[in-house]
């Protein structure tokens, strides 16, 4: 491991995660996926335009978008016996790669810096580095879904417990990761405030009115 080859997946993890699989898609099926919908393009819009299987599609890419450079510096770039700061095989090596691969997602150069919410990519992230708090932090994705219908509020909730997973559920050595669990935190009540905005105003649309729509079509 060179600091060359290091430098590669710091720029391969962001161009990576910058692929605009939701705007792909759509051209694919003939529409501009920013021009329909909530403009966004992430799952959440695939899905409620194109269907399911586009929509399942969309998540599958961007969550491996995160997961694969990020699983490449945990298994090779990464020595949980480092202790030295800015050396090769320190923590900040998979951290580094995982906030670059959610941050290409969400500025994604291809699309004049506008992308995603990137919660898709950040599971990605966190299935790589952490798996087990974050299929805890699924579960409460899946119950506040559940409860409130919608899913950007599932997002949040699960953005908001992972750091506390990630701390409480994790070896010493990969304590560290909670610190991007903050940031990503953060990023996705950001990328969010249209959908919180909406909710507080009653005008979030739930998955299940999605649902209804879809089937009326």
């Amino acid at each position: 491991m060179t600091h060359l080859e290091i430098a590669f997946l710091f720029v391969l993890s962001y161009v990576l995660g910058g692929i605009p699989t939701g705007y792909i898609i759509g051209r694919m099926n003939g529409i501009d996926i920013r021009k329909v919908g909530s403009g966004n393009p992430g799952t959440a819009n695939v899905l409620r335009n194109l269907g399911k299987a586009a929509g399942l599609l969309t998540l599958l890419v961007d969550f491996m978008k995160g997961f694969l450079p990020t699983w490449i510096a945990v298994h090779f770039m990464f020595d949980p016996a480092n202790t030295e700061w800015f050396s090769r095989g320190h923590w900040w090596i998979p951290v580094t790669v995982g906030a670059l691969a959610i941050c290409g997602h969400i500025w994604t150069v291809f699309l004049n810096f506008k992308g995603g919410k990137g919660v898709a990519t950040s599971a990605g992230v966190f299935a790589a580095l952490l798996p087990v708090p974050l299929v805890m932090a699924f579960a409460v994705f899946g119950i506040v879904v559940a409860v409130t219908s919608h899913i950007s509020a599932g997002s949040m909730a699960a953005s908001v417990v992972l750091p506390f997973f990630c701390f409480f559920f994790s070896k010493p050595y990969q304590k560290p990761f909670t610190i991007l669990a903050l940031c990503v935190c953060i990023l996705i009540f950001c990328t969010h405030i249209s959908n919180i905005k909406r909710i507080l105003s009653g005008k979030e649309l739930s998955y299940k009115k999605q649902q209804n729509t879809e089937e009326k079509k």
